[in-house]
């Protein structure tokens, strides 16, 4: 229930209430930029449809992606922690992100800010902060199956996106399943891109065991970076599945502000990009990383903008620019398709449509 333009109140999950905010915090300068520092050195894809939201929202993305790199480093092996550092060290990093301690950090101490003037959920953070302890001791460097690896992105992925809902100020809680699809979409074309850079510098797989021994192959060809035709179908069969979650995902954008649908569309198919590469190279994430350039990133977020000026709408936008088709018990683009599946099987694509726009 809107009380003003710039606040308004919703049930919070203990009966109270939580504050939603359109306005923008108060966020010094130098605290600000050295978060926008983070998100531009470790996440040029998605800082590059950053750009396009509206300032209050651009702000606290910043913030919100350099707390979300933070607790990603403590836990990465970039910090030289044993796993026990790494324990207390996001203990710590939960007690300061919940507002329970104070912190001189300039990235966290803006995180607490921008947590209590939009109303960021705790049991947000604190399952984002799960998904990062599950990395410590190798607990979260295998998967058995792929809702083993969909518990994970629920924390890493899926919470983010919720926290995002909060920084745009959407107040509807039919925003928020999509926005955790949106969000695990990234993250599984994301596990796709690094597979190779995953095992040789993490010693983690994303692929699930399950989806490798469909096809005669197993988590020691990853590790072996054993390129053949049986991990390329079980890597064609995730791509799948995340393209699933993007279409999910998409179908939620209308219920984002003006302002912000634009970007989240372009977020979309600048990460769904990569599906065009790994496509391109059969499948195979093993020989080399795929990569985009940025002339490519442009042509994409050009093509993006064109068909959203042209429609409007967010999904026909969207499956005009993307690598992502439309699949077929999907009767058009628009709002006819909130009935899509967020996690079921893998759609079935439009004949005449492979894989979206290939104008690049």
């Amino acid at each position: 229930m809107t009380t003003d333009s710039k606040a308004g109140t919703l049930p919070r999950d203990d009966g109270g209430t939580r504050v939603v905010r359109t306005d923008p915090p108060t966020i010094d300068a130098e605290k600000l930029a050295a978060s926008r520092a983070i998100q531009r050195r470790t996440g040029k894809t998605f800082f590059l449809a950053t750009r396009f939201f509206p300032e209050a929202i651009r702000h606290g993305t910043h913030v919100l992606y350099g707390f979300v790199r933070i607790a990603d480093e403590v836990v990465d092996g970039s910090t030289g922690l044993d796993p026990e550092e790494q324990r207390r060290a996001l203990r710590r990093l939960r007690a300061v992100a919940l507002g329970r301690a104070p912190t001189d950090h300039p990235v966290l101490d803006a995180f607490q800010t921008v947590r209590a003037h939009y109303g960021i959920r705790d049991a947000d953070v604190e399952a984002f902060l799960d998904s990062m302890e599950a990395d410590v001791d190798g607990a979260g460097t295998r998967y058995a199956t792929p809702a083993d690896l969909d518990d994970y992105v629920a924390g890493s992925a899926a919470a983010v996106g919720h926290m995002m809902t909060a920084v745009m100020g959407v107040d509807d809680e039919a925003a928020r399943p999509h926005a955790a699809s949106l969000g695990a979409a990234f993250q599984l074309t994301n596990f796709l891109r690094d597979v190779r850079e995953d095992v040789l510098e993490l010693d983690r797989v994303y692929l699930p065991e399950s989806v490798l021994s469909r096809y005669g192959a197993s988590h020691d060809a990853v590790e072996r970076l054993a390129a053949d035709d049986r991990v390329a179908a079980a890597v064609q069969d995730e791509v799948l599945r995340a393209e699933d979650r993007y279409r999910h995902g998409v179908a939620g954008i209308r219920y984002l502000p003006p302002g912000a649908q634009f970007p989240v569309i372009a977020a979309a198919v600048l990460y769904a990009e990569y599906h065009h590469v790994i496509r391109d190279a059969s499948y195979d994430v093993l020989s080399a990383r795929p990569s985009l350039g940025a002339a490519r990133k442009l042509r994409a977020l050009a093509r993006t903008g064109y068909h959203w000026l042209r429609t409007r709408d967010p999904e026909a936008a969207f499956y005009a620019a993307s690598a992502v088709p439309q699949v077929a018990d999907e009767p058009g683009a628009g709002h006819a398709g909130e009935g899509r599946r967020a996690s079921g099987g893998v759609g079935r694509p439009v004949p005449g449509r492979p894989g979206g726009n290939r104008g690049d």
